[in-house]
């Protein structure tokens, strides 16, 4: 289909969505189609309005829409509207196969409800790899590393599954945020040597947090500077934002090294700069650090608000750094000062 086509081979979403808007006749086939080059781009809002619209022109969705949609509610947040889903699937009596069963795995861990992806997980009679990364994956970026790997221990056991690239990342991930060191590199080595799987630059990045936040910011540059491959920008900026919570004075070798790369990598990418700058003011050195920030200012170098989302009784309410438009924010921000303090507390006792 010419709409795949766009999407998937040529990356030209703009071009998919215009096709498909042209479209004289459609079906649910066509909608399926426009919905998931939304999801594979990350278009996630506009793959929801094609799915309202969707709605809106009759259309009833099938279990290729489900499966879609679920993708899309996971990448969202979405909680409720996937709940609204499973629902959709028991009310209708569909059979939970391992593409809708890994849909929901995946939409319900993403979504921050582990325990009943979990749930969903343990009730498929048939499981794929990808079932099985979902939920390791799941449990790891939750810091449930300890059920991560028990499940991965149990998924090696079988003699029908192997695991895959995206198996690892959750293992390496359940490692890093454990800091299990030696682990980590036992698996990074059991993934290449045991299972045939080369590591990719995300492994790479994995082993570079897990390293990181152990403190280990030596090891850290010698594994980078040892990689097979050219390591990206996101390895140097995750070693350096490392070297900033555990070193001293953000000065030594290592930070300093690191700063150097990343800058020459990515001289105007303004998170970097934004970095660097916050580092040297935390070792004192403010003319340093200010001239850092005069250099983003003649520029014209801004960096990106940061911005979350929260679903609360069914309703999403969006968060942008420095814009206080939300109705209780002085509560919001009460409370965020009442959990430092106790987190400070905890630190000192």
């Amino acid at each position: 289909m010419l709409i795949r086509g766009y999407a998937s081979c040529c990356k030209k979403i703009v071009d998919a969505k215009k096709v498909f808007d042209e479209m004289w006749e459609r079906t649910v086939v066509s909608w399926n189609a426009v919905i998931t080059a939304c999801v594979e781009n990350s278009y996630f809002e506009d793959a929801l309005g094609y799915f309202v619209k969707m709605r809106d022109c009759g259309f009833d969705m099938d279990e290729t829409t489900m499966v879609i949609m679920h993708s899309a509610f996971a990448e969202l947040g979405f909680l409720t509207l996937g709940r609204l889903f499973h629902l959709q699937i028991i009310q209708r009596g569909l059979l939970l196969n391992i593409q809708l069963g890994t849909a929901l795995v995946d939409m319900y861990a993403k979504s921050g409800d582990v325990r009943y992806a979990s749930r969903v997980f343990k009730r498929m009679k048939e499981k794929n790899v990808w079932t099985w990364s979902a939920m390791i994956l799941g449990f790891a970026q939750h810091g449930f590393a300890k059920e991560a790997l028990e499940l991965f221990t149990e998924m090696k056991r079988s003699s029908f599954i192997r695991p895959n690239y995206v198996t690892f990342l959750g293992v390496l991930c359940a490692c890093s945020h454990a800091g299990l060191v030696d682990d980590g590199f036992r698996y990074f080595h059991e993934m290449e040597h045991v299972h045939g799987i080369k590591p990719m630059m995300n492994h790479y990045g994995a082993i570079v947090d897990i390293l990181g936040r152990a403190g280990r910011l030596k090891d850290a540059y010698t594994f980078i500077n040892k990689m097979p491959i050219e390591p990206d920008p996101v390895l140097w900026r995750t070693l350096l934002s490392a070297c900033s919570v555990h070193s001293v004075t953000g000065t030594d070798d290592v930070g300093d090294n690191v700063k150097k790369r990343l800058l020459e990598l990515e001289p105007r990418r303004a998170g970097n700069l934004v970095m660097v700058a916050n580092m040297y003011a935390e070792s004192g050195m403010w003319d340093r650090a200010a001239s850092v920030r005069r250099f983003m200012k003649d520029g014209g170098l801004k960096k990106m608000a940061g911005e979350s989302c929260l679903e609360l009784n069914g309703s999403v309410y969006w968060f942008f750094s420095g814009y206080d438009s939300q109705f209780h924010f002085n509560d919001i921000y009460s409370l965020l000062d009442t959990l430092i303090l106790h987190m400070k507390m905890i630190s000192f006792s």
